[in-house]
C-alpha cells in the first residue's frame, strides 16, 4: 500500500471520530458558554453506606469536546484538507479556555514544547509518521483530564474506590491504604490515590505515562509532571467542577490549572450524540423508575455511531 492511500484512510478515520464544534453547537442546547460555579462545603446529599458522598451515575462536561482545550467551542486549527482555518470571532456565547492558570488561557510551553505542539496540531489529517497519530484516534485511553470531554462517562463507587468508566479505558481512584505502585509502573490515567474532604474528591496522580495528549491540537505534559485534582461536588447530586493542576518543569515554564464543569446525565437529558450517549431503560412494567446505560462503548470493533446501531439491535 502506498503513503498516498494510507494517509486518505487514516483521515476518513478520524473523520469519523471528528465532530466540529460549529456541527455540535448545532445540534443541542447541552453545551454551556460559561462554567458553572460549585463551592468547597459540607456535603449535604446523598451517601454510601459508610457515609462518603453517593455520586454514582453519567456524566459529561458541558462546553464541547476535546479538538481544542484552550477555546473548546472555537474552530480547529487546520481543516481536513491540512489548510489553516482562521480563528473564529469571539462571541457571547463562546465557552473559555480549560486552564484558568495561567490567567491569558495559554499553555505555557517552552519553546521547544511549543513547536513540537504545533508540529503535533499540524500533522492531525496528515499523520504519516507514528508520532503524529492522535492517541485517542487509536482508543488508547485519554488520560486523567481529557477523558472528561471524550462523550460522557459513568461513575461507580463502594467504600474503597471510586471507578471511572470511560469510552476509553477507565480509572479507579483508591481510597483505602493500597500501597502505591513502584516507580516504574506508569499507567494512561496514572495511579490515583484520594479522600473525600466535604463535598470534594481531593485526588493525587503518580505514574502517568504522559502519552495521551490534552486535545487534537496536541498539547502535552512529560511523564515527570505531577497532577492534583479536586473534583467538587454539588450536593443535588447535579453537577460537579473538575480542577487539575499540572507542574512540569520539564515542558512548562509555570504549572497549568484546568477547570471543567460537569453535569449529571438523566432520563430526562437531552440525547445529542457527543456529549450525552446513553439511552432510557423503562422499567416501567416493573414499577422501577427509568435508569441510564450507556452506548455500547466507543472504541469497540466495528461501532460506528457510537454503538446505536449495537443498542438498537439489543431492542
Amino acid at each position: 500500500m502506498n503513503a498516498r492511500i494510507h494517509r486518505t484512510e487514516f483521515a476518513w478515520a478520524i473523520g469519523l471520530l471528528l465532530i466540529t464544534p460549529t456541527q455540535l453547537w448545532a445540534q443541542n442546547s447541552w453545551r454551556e458558554p460559561t462554567v458553572y460555579r460549585v463551592a468547597e462545603a459540607d456535603w449535604n446529599g446523598a451517601v454510601l453506606a459508610n457515609g462518603q458522598p453517593d455520586v454514582q451515575g453519567h456524566w459529561s462536561n458541558t462546553v464541547g469536546n476535546h479538538n481544542n482545550m484552550v477555546d473548546p467551542q472555537g474552530n480547529f486549527p487546520y481543516d481536513d484538507n491540512n489548510e489553516p482555518q482562521a480563528p473564529r470571532p469571539n462571541r457571547e456565547n463562546r465557552a473559555p479556555s480549560r486552564l484558568v492558570a495561567p490567567a491569558d488561557g495559554e499553555f505555557p510551553f517552552q519553546p521547544w514544547a511549543r513547536a513540537l505542539q504545533q508540529e503535533f496540531a499540524a500533522h492531525l489529517f496528515n499523520a504519516f509518521e507514528p508520532q503524529y497519530v492522535e492517541p485517542l484516534a487509536r482508543c488508547a485511553p485519554g488520560g486523567p483530564t481529557k477523558s472528561l470531554m471524550w462523550h460522557g462517562f459513568e461513575i461507580r463507587q463502594d467504600a474503597n474506590h471510586v471507578l471511572f468508566l470511560f469510552d476509553s479505558g477507565t480509572r479507579v481512584i483508591h481510597l483505602d491504604d493500597k500501597p502505591v505502585l513502584h516507580g516504574n509502573i506508569s499507567l494512561w490515567n496514572g495511579d490515583s490515590r484520594g479522600h473525600w474532604e466535604g463535598n470534594t474528591l481531593v485526588v493525587t496522580v503518580a505514574n502517568h505515562n504522559a502519552k495521551s495528549r490534552f486535545g487534537r491540537t496536541g498539547e502535552f505534559v512529560s511523564e515527570n509532571a505531577t497532577l492534583e485534582e479536586r473534583f467538587i461536588f454539588e450536593s443535588s447530586g447535579n453537577r460537579f467542577l473538575y480542577q487539575g493542576t499540572y507542574t512540569d518543569p520539564t515542558v512548562l515554564t509555570a504549572p497549568i490549572t484546568f477547570e471543567i464543569p460537569v453535569r449529571r446525565i438523566t432520563a430526562e437529558s437531552e440525547l445529542d450524540g457527543w456529549n450525552n450517549i446513553t439511552f432510557p431503560v423503562n422499567f416501567a412494567d416493573s414499577g422501577r423508575a427509568p435508569e441510564i446505560e450507556a452506548y455500547e462503548r466507543t472504541c469497540a470493533e466495528n461501532n460506528a455511531n457510537h454503538g446505536a446501531e449495537s443498542a438498537v439491535a439489543a431492542h
